[in-house]
């Protein structure tokens, strides 16, 4: 109780900053990893380490504790090796917060038009069987895969989005990526997802509508060829066989203030208090 004591006397409010700048950045760190692979791997970290600490200062075991000593820092060189492409998402996800500190994007009627273009041009196809994949892009700029396709730079209609998906047409065969509020470009060339895929009957335009989003911020809406089905991806997550009325619902809740989405409501609501509660 003494030594407990001792260290309140002795405890300040640099000591309390310290604290809480650590434990902010432990939060920020694990929020961002949630609903990855990584977030499994690093509780197993975890448990090793205070498992080999407290066996090791409780126990005096030589071996064990040299063990202990060698093994965690490999450990903790090999995390960022072996789940590279989660930590980099989060780190992106972290940087495209920080940028939008401040700002406000809230919908205009442009993005709701286009929102509902895109959502008839998918009941169409689905209608008709001509498999579809469409990409809007975010924060995170997909020039690089706009050169690989045809540029369009044309306003989004259902009628232009039917046309270029139809199978006889040359632009069907890849992707439309949609920047703003204009089709940048057509059949264009995509990433392709490595995850597995327990459905064997989804194809190239599902892989590839998970990899751009497991590489980006972006959104990949695809129409199955073989089914009619539509299913929407984002931050590498499949949604699958939804109806139209879902599909509108996602594509606008996906296009609300972007700080909202990234970070915790209670952390959105103190960015608008100080910034004087409005939009």
């Amino acid at each position: 109780m003494s030594e407990i004591l001792w260290y309140l006397q002795r405890f300040s409010w640099t000591d309390v900053l310290d604290i809480a700048l650590v434990s902010i950045i432990f939060f920020v760190v694990l929020y961002m990893l949630r609903g990855t692979r990584a977030v499994p791997l690093l509780r197993g970290v975890l448990f090793l380490t205070i498992a080999f600490t407290l066996l090791s200062s409780v126990i005096r075991l030589r071996a064990f504790g040299w063990l202990a000593q060698n093994v965690l820092p490999a450990l903790l060189v090999a995390i960022p090796v072996v789940f590279q492409p989660e930590l980099r998402r989060a780190l992106e996800r972290l940087g495209r917060a920080g940028a939008l500190l401040g700002r406000s994007t809230g919908k205009s009627a442009a993005v709701e038009q286009m929102l509902q273009e895109i959502a008839k041009a998918c009941r169409l196809l689905s209608e008709r069987r001509h498999g579809a994949l469409i990409v809007l892009e975010f924060e995170t700029g997909l020039q690089e895969f706009v050169d690989t396709g045809i540029p369009i730079d044309g306003q989004v209609t259902s009628e232009l989005l039917v046309t270029i998906f139809d199978p006889h047409t040359t632009l069907h065969d890849g992707a439309v990526i949609i920047r703003k509020t204009r089709i940048a470009a057509a059949a264009a060339v995509l990433p392709l997802s490595s995850a597995f895929l327990a459905d064997r009957q989804l194809g190239l335009r599902h892989r590839g509508a998970l990899g751009i989003t497991e590489e980006s911020d972006a959104v990949a809406v695809v129409v199955s060829e073989e089914r009619g089905t539509i299913s929407i991806c984002h931050n590498g997550r499949m949604f699958r066989n939804i109806d139209l009325r879902r599909l509108e619902n996602l594509l606008s809740a996906f296009f609300q203030p972007v700080l909202e989405r990234a970070w915790p409501r209670w952390m959105a609501k103190a960015r608008q208090f100080l910034g004087g509660g409005g939009r």
